[in-house]
């Protein structure tokens, strides 16, 4: 457990790193394929390191919840961009069951947080477990859908795996930027104030907001830098 607290830690600033990268840009070009994919490991890395060392303490330590949800994101997100393949809807069907899963345990410790003093359960406030809870419980009835034979197109099959990608990225910001012992150690004084704290964690969410308004807007791209988007938002072969 030694080795991994420095892995999870590493791990989890790179993703922050990272997702802003691909964020920035610029949509479909291989400096966004290459960076989105480091993006991904770094995640799976972070997620997973995350969730053994919190099973050591507690099955429903919060971070166990939150490391098994970081994968599923980015896991579905990256299959949404990627040609099916005979594993896809195993995969899919496996990812759907995880998060209906996840729901239904974080509505419970959503609701025991709630009735503990002051609203917490293991550092996680009732308000964030509930969140997670309908955010995962989103993402399996996306996954039902597709099993039922949707078959996503265009600007719907980007935005499912951007707004995927974003959440995962908001977990890992949150995590390091809501704790101000986490962010002393690394970012000068001014930047652990609850402000500039707060900032990267909604920045994140202007962000997703405002790639999804580009993809699901019905205006044409017709900008040099809208060429790659647009080859993007054909169906796959």
């Amino acid at each position: 457990m030694t080795l991994l607290l420095p892995i999870h830690i590493v791990a989890g600033g790179l993703a922050i790193v990272l997702g802003a990268a691909a964020l920035l840009a610029r949509k479909g070009a291989t400096v966004h394929r290459r960076v989105g994919l480091f993006f991904v490991y770094a995640m799976l890395t972070m997620g997973l390191s995350g969730s053994v060392m919190a099973l050591r303490q507690s099955l429903t330590n919060s971070n166990v919840l939150g490391g098994l949800t970081v994968i599923y994101f980015v896991v579905t997100a990256l299959l949404t961009v990627r040609p099916p393949a005979p594993w896809t809807r195993p995969v899919t069907m496996t990812a759907a069951a995880l998060a209906g899963m996840l729901a239904v345990i974080e509505i419970g410790l959503g609701v025991k947080a709630y009735n503990n003093p002051g609203g917490m359960l293991n550092g996680a406030p009732f308000f964030m477990l509930l969140f997670l809870a309908a955010v995962t419980g989103l993402g399996a009835i996306g996954d039902v859908r597709l099993l039922d034979g949707t078959r996503l197109r265009g600007g719907a099959r980007l935005s499912r795996h951007l707004w995927r990608m974003c959440f995962a990225l908001f977990i890992a910001t949150a995590s390091f930027f809501s704790i101000r012992a986490r962010v002393a150690k690394i970012l000068p004084e001014p930047f652990t104030t609850p402000l500039m704290r707060t900032l990267p964690i909604l920045l994140v969410f202007a962000a997703m907001f405002y790639w999804l308004w580009r993809v699901r807007s019905r205006r044409p791209l017709n900008s040099p830098r809208d060429a790659v988007l647009r080859a993007q938002l054909r169906p796959p072969a």
